[in-house]
């Protein structure tokens, strides 16, 4: 672990090992584009197109090894959405420890009418690598209240019709 200084205020720093294998000669480490970036870039290995409203798995011709305790994370690049409406199906990828295979990054034209022409080297996606718990789970019979209790998808911030007249004066 080390430290810089960034204004008045210092930074701890860690760095963790990767082993990486580049699949085809034409591909490179990924990058950090800026320092203090959370995500490498990384490319595709291949020219393509998508067409709008289809999708397509991407390889990126790298495979990695993980420590024990981490695990990668593909993250769409908003550039690609703003500019192309370019997301991922499954944002974001999750890549176990013990994955030893190509990195795929599924991608998806949102755009309802331009298809995507993607070019062999282009950025595609990010990977952040991140240290993970793993959970030893405890069955019982009920879970403890809570505040939220069961509200689910929607339950914050949207109010509903029996909300608004309870709060709409007379």
């Amino acid at each position: 672990m080390f430290s810089r200084e960034i204004g008045d205020e210092s930074v701890a720093d860690t760095k963790v090992d990767v082993l990486i294998t580049l699949l085809d000669d034409s591909v490179s480490v990924p990058v950090y584009a800026h320092p203090g970036d959370a995500g490498a870039d990384l490319q595709s290995r291949i020219d393509a197109t998508i067409a709008p409203g289809h999708r397509m798995l991407v390889p990126t011709g790298i495979a990695i090894a993980l420590p024990p305790g981490y695990a990668a994370f593909i993250h769409p690049r908003s550039g690609l959405a703003k500019k192309h409406g370019i997301g991922m199906v499954n944002a974001p990828g999750t890549i176990d420890a013990g994955y030893r295979g190509e990195i795929g990054v599924l991608l998806v034209n949102h755009d309802p009418v331009e298809t995507f022409i993607l070019t062999r080297g282009d950025r595609i996606a990010q990977l952040v690598i991140q240290k993970v718990e793993v959970a030893v789970f405890h069955e019982v019979e009920r879970l403890p209240g809570s505040h939220r209790a069961e509200g689910g998808f929607g339950s914050t911030g949207v109010a509903t019709e029996r909300d608004i007249s309870a709060n709409t004066p007379s």
